[in-house]
């Protein structure tokens, strides 16, 4: 039994199906979705020591360390991801097989994320990175495009410059911007500037929010413009807070195992994307991690499925939403929805 299906379990006729539909992945980070080889190839390279020594092995340790219960504890598995991408060829390799994998996991429109101004303190320029990794992504046959995250632990002058430097991309396949990291402390008012940039930009907004802080802070990001909401589970805490979200008609990017094992939830079986479903919110399942959180989005609604009960029609119909609320062109979200239609 591999590591996904471990987190995951499921009949694996349940997971072939999925992969066998067309599906939608709009809430991946490049830096939590490496191959195990491909970090122990990268890692060689940059002179780091990783936690094991071969594929297998570190992609154990991985899935042994993926229930760190806080979002503080399951973030600092980054610093060797991003250590070992920190070069133009490293960030190309990751961004193209992320895509590469997508694909082969049924996907037929992706997005990805990252933050490039992680790579400033190893010696890469976060243009350089981005510049990388939006030629990894363009090397792959799938429909997908890149997400700019701002760290929201940074001071706003700075999350500000990286949603101009976004900006400037917004023509080579930038198709959004986000703030992520560490929530609780560091609300998304704070960085209503950079928000704002992105958006006269014509970049899409998404935002982390209502993960490991109040599910007010979801209400809050909304009032600032965002149209997507990263995770956003404990917006379940207060009817009022679903009311308003629903009205707003914001698209949820739930990741249900990474959401197990930052401690927003706890279990597949009680975590609330079946309440949002039932509670009429617009939602839809992604990955978060794959590396990270050993899953796949196949793997995560065949999960949904055997844990929660969802049926294949309503998880198919969330998946149409998801490709509505993405930040690609309208041909390229029309042809995902006839492949969606047609399956």
């Amino acid at each position: 039994m591999s590591a996904s299906n471990k987190q995951n379990p499921c009949p694996p006729d349940g997971v072939a199906a999925w992969v066998a539909r067309p599906k939608v992945l709009l809430h991946e980070h490049l830096d939590g979705g490496l191959r195990p080889q491909t970090l122990l190839d990268l890692c060689r390279v940059r002179g780091l020591q990783p936690p094991a020594d071969t594929a297998e092995a570190l992609g154990d340790w991985f899935a042994a360390n993926a229930h760190a219960g806080s979002l503080e504890r399951y973030l600092a598995g980054f610093a060797l991801t991003v250590g070992a991408m920190a070069s133009p060829a490293a960030c190309e390799r990751v961004a193209f097989e992320a895509a590469e994998d997508a694909l082969a996991d049924g996907c037929v429109l992706a997005e990805f994320r990252m933050a490039p101004s992680l790579f400033a303190p190893l010696g890469l320029r976060p243009e350089a990175a981005l510049e990388a990794l939006l030629a990894g992504l363009a090397r792959s046959a799938l429909s997908c495009g890149m997400i700019v995250c701002a760290m929201r632990m940074e001071d706003p002058a700075r999350t500000a410059a990286v949603a101009r430097m976004a900006g400037r991309y917004a023509d080579r396949g930038v198709v959004g911007f986000d703030l992520a990291g560490a929530e609780r402390g560091f609300p998304a008012t704070l960085h209503r500037e950079a928000l704002h940039l992105a958006h006269d930009a014509g970049l899409g907004l998404t935002c982390h929010a209502g993960e490991a802080d109040d599910g007010h802070r979801v209400i809050e990001t909304i009032r600032l413009g965002v149209t997507r909401i990263g995770h956003g589970v404990r917006v379940m805490d207060n009817p009022v807070w679903v009311e308003q979200a629903r009205a707003a008609g914001v698209h949820f990017e739930v990741c249900p195992s990474s959401n197990v094992h930052t401690g927003a939830a706890r279990s597949l079986a009680t975590h609330p994307f079946g309440a949002m479903t039932a509670a009429g919110l617009n939602l839809s399942c992604s990955t978060d991690n794959r590396l990270i959180s050993r899953v796949t989005l196949s793997g995560e609604l065949a999960a949904l499925q055997a844990h929660q009960g969802l049926s294949t029609a309503t998880l198919m119909a969330q998946q149409a939403d998801a490709v509505r609320a993405s930040f690609l062109g309208d041909d390229i979200k029309a042809a995902a929805l006839a492949r969606i239609a047609a399956a």
